[in-house]
């Protein structure tokens, strides 16, 4: 076996068991009477973790393997579908959209990337979230949208300043 297909299949391995990282926290969520949100945010960070030691395309297969795992596993489907589809993918590609190095164009992207995530929750996974609408939403999507964005940002900017402690827990890494 060469050093390249030992790296490869080290950088495979590492994707699983961060992926089995992911889906134990997942679980806990799904058990936890509160604090699901923060959990099933927690769970992105070894998809962020993955791509940091081992590349981009081991940050994907740790949240595609976590993603499928929990769809066919958690008792939850909602907590899966969250990690799914936004939680778990935005820490690989927050780390796409940052090599850009314009600010702009990159705060212009996640706040696109944010909208759709949550127009498509909004709309799509709605009634596995909210069974009925809470009354400041009613007619309201404006203000949704824009605290939305403010959480986002917040949410961003905190995995921005995750990225030194992962880094030094994984002993240097690979360059987000």
């Amino acid at each position: 076996m060469s050093g390249t297909d030992g790296k490869k299949s080290a950088d495979i391995a590492l994707g699983g068991m961060m992926a089995a990282g992911s889906l134990a926290l997942l679980w806990v969520a799904c058990a936890a009477p509160s604090g699901r949100l923060g959990l099933t945010a927690a769970a992105g960070l070894f998809p962020m973790a993955a791509t940091l030691y081992a590349g981009r395309p081991a940050g994907y297969l740790c949240w595609a393997a976590a993603s499928l795992l929990g769809m066919l596993l958690l008792p939850d489907k909602g907590v899966a579908l969250l990690f799914g589809a936004f939680l778990g993918l935005y820490p690989v590609v927050k780390g796409r959209i940052e090599t850009l190095d314009r600010l702009g164009v990159e705060w212009g992207l996640k706040l696109c990337w944010f909208a759709l995530t949550l127009t498509l929750f909004w709309f799509v996974f709605q009634k596995l979230f909210l069974l009925q609408v809470p009354k400041w939403l009613d007619n309201n999507a404006l203000l949704l949208y824009l605290l939305g964005c403010l959480i986002f940002a917040c949410y961003d900017i905190g995995l921005s300043r995750l990225l030194p402690l992962l880094r030094k827990w994984l002993g240097g890494g690979q360059k987000h």
